[in-house]
Order: structure tokens, then C-alpha cells, then sequence
């Protein structure tokens, strides 16, 4: 009973950055109909500039800030740049373009940080309660995938910002001609959610950063992403959760070498039942 207790924990703290993953995805592909296939080296990059930080100042958390800023501006830097100047062209260039960047950045992070595995602390590494079977790393990675969550209900409902950007994406003409800035709201749009995807990778490194540490995570992530809905984030947080425990569970009564394995038979399962995702709906774009 304590082992499944843990293991349950486990997969609710790992489900939670998945959703956060797969909600960084989510939000470009609404917005712009592009799978970011380079945002797992977007928060690669953020977290080596939050590691780069942590070790001139000592602080975890000046490090954290660096991330989120980081993560924002490279987000929409890559919008502005790249994506773009192929947008309203075959989906294909941009699915090309978002993989070579994954790529490059891949190797930028090799270059300037080195191949080498580096120490990087989690943001809370104490555990005064042997007895209790959640750590603190898991409940500050539930604390902030929820903060994150309810912020973005609160942006996209309660704010004129908020529904700027989802005119934007849904009526980009009808938005145009309201007066709305809508590149500046796609490109806003995008530095949130590489700004959420900096935060997945700072909780899914530690203990041990390298330039490929977080590729097993995006899988999960855009696993996540496709088993909620693509078109619905909160879709996204329900995928990663289902992925997170299912994992949990497979790893502990089962073995770790089936985690893969097992990803792919709920996403097959999941998509089988519902082939547009648990949570998808149907929504009519206008570009």
C-alpha cells in the first residue's frame, strides 16, 4: 500500500511537468497551427542560463527568474525570426524549421556548456519527514504547474489581453480589422509558453543536466499534449497527469525499461476511444 501511495505521488509530480510541457505545445498550436518540435531545446537553453546563473551567484532562484525570462524572450524571438516568415505556407516548413532548431540549439548547448553531465540542484533539496510520501521537489512541481494553470484561466477569461489573444488566434482577420495587434499577440503568445516550457524543464533536470536530458520528457509531454486534445490546454494537464501515474505505475510494478512502451499503448488506447484527443472540440478557424 505505501509503495503504490509513493508511486501515485510520483506520477501526479511527473504528470505535472508533462501537462506543463504539453501545455507550452498547446498553446503555439492553437495559436498558430505549428507543433513546436524545438521546445524542448528552448527550455534546454533557458535551464543551462538558469544553471550559468546559479553557479556566479549561488542562488537557485535568481537562476528560476533567469529561466523565465530567457525562456519568454527566446519564445518570441523564434516567432518574430523564424516561424513567421513561413507562416501561411505549407505546415511542412514550419514542422522542418522547429526540428532543425532543435537540432542546432542541441548543439549550441553542446558547445558552449560541454557534452558532460552537470550537477544541478532541485529547487528544495531537504527532506525533514522521512514518514510523508511526497518530497518537497514534488509539491513545489504541483504548486507551480497549478499556479500556472489557474494564471492562465484568469489571463485568457478575465483579461482584455487574454481575449485579444484568442481573437487573434481563432479570427486573426476579425481581429485585424478591431484594431488588434495580432502578430504582437501571437508573438506574445508564444513567449508564454516557452516561458512555461523554461519552467517544465527547471523541474524535470535536476539532478542532472546534459544537452539531451530533457528528449524523454518532450515525448511524454507531447504525448500529454495529444491524449487531452491539441486545440484544449487544459486538456493538456489531464493528458499529463493520465501519462504521469500510468508511468508510475508501470515503472514500479512492472520495470522502468517499459516506461516508453507503455506511453505508447495509452496513447494508442486513449486515441482509439477518442481519436481527437480526450478533451478536444471542434473549433472553426478563421484566418
Amino acid at each position: 500500500m505505501n509503495q503504490f501511495i509513493s508511486l501515485t505521488f510520483e506520477g501526479v509530480a511527473n504528470g505535472a511537468i508533462y501537462a506543463a510541457l504539453g501545455l507550452s505545445l498547446v498553446i503555439i498550436y492553437q495559436a498558430t497551427r505549428v507543433v513546436n518540435f524545438a521546445q524542448p531545446a528552448l527550455a534546454l537553453i533557458s535551464v543551462y542560463v538558469a544553471y550559468t546563473v546559479t553557479q556566479e551567484t549561488g542562488s537557485y532562484w535568481l537562476g528560476f527568474a533567469s529561466a523565465m525570462i530567457g525562456g519568454t524572450l527566446l519564445g518570441m524571438l523564434t516567432e518574430r525570426l523564424l516561424v513567421r516568415p513561413v507562416q501561411g505556407k505549407s505546415q511542412l516548413n514550419a514542422i522542418i524549421l522547429t526540428l532543425g532548431l532543435l537540432l542546432t540549439l542541441q548543439g549550441v548547448a553542446g558547445m558552449i556548456w560541454g557534452n558532460l553531465q552537470h550537477s544541478f540542484p532541485p529547487p528544495m533539496s531537504f527532506r525533514d519527514l522521512a514518514a510523508v510520501p511526497i518530497s518537497p521537489e514534488e509539491i513545489f512541481s504541483l504548486a507551480a504547474v497549478a499556479v500556472v494553470a489557474v494564471a492562465l484561466f484568469l489571463l485568457y477569461r478575465l483579461t482584455p489581453l487574454g481575449l485579444r489573444m484568442r481573437a487573434a488566434a481563432f479570427r486573426a482577420e476579425s481581429a485585424r480589422l478591431s484594431g488588434v495587434r495580432v502578430g504582437l499577440m501571437l508573438t506574445t503568445g508564444w513567449g508564454i509558453a516557452s516561458a512555461i516550457g523554461a519552467l517544465a524543464g527547471m523541474l524535470a533536470v535536476p539532478p542532472l543536466l546534459s544537452p539531451t536530458v530533457l528528449d524523454a520528457v518532450f515525448v511524454y509531454g507531447i504525448a500529454a499534449a495529444v491524449l487531452g486534445g491539441l486545440d484544449n490546454p487544459f486538456g493538456a494537464l489531464a493528458g499529463g497527469m493520465v501519462m504521469g501515474v500510468g508511468l508510475s505505475y508501470v515503472s514500479g510494478y512492472v520495470g522502468s525499461e517499459l516506461t516508453t512502451l507503455a506511453a505508447l499503448v495509452i496513447l494508442i488506447v486513449v486515441l482509439s476511444l477518442r481519436p481527437a484527443g480526450l478533451f478536444s472540440r471542434s473549433t472553426v478557424r478563421k484566418v
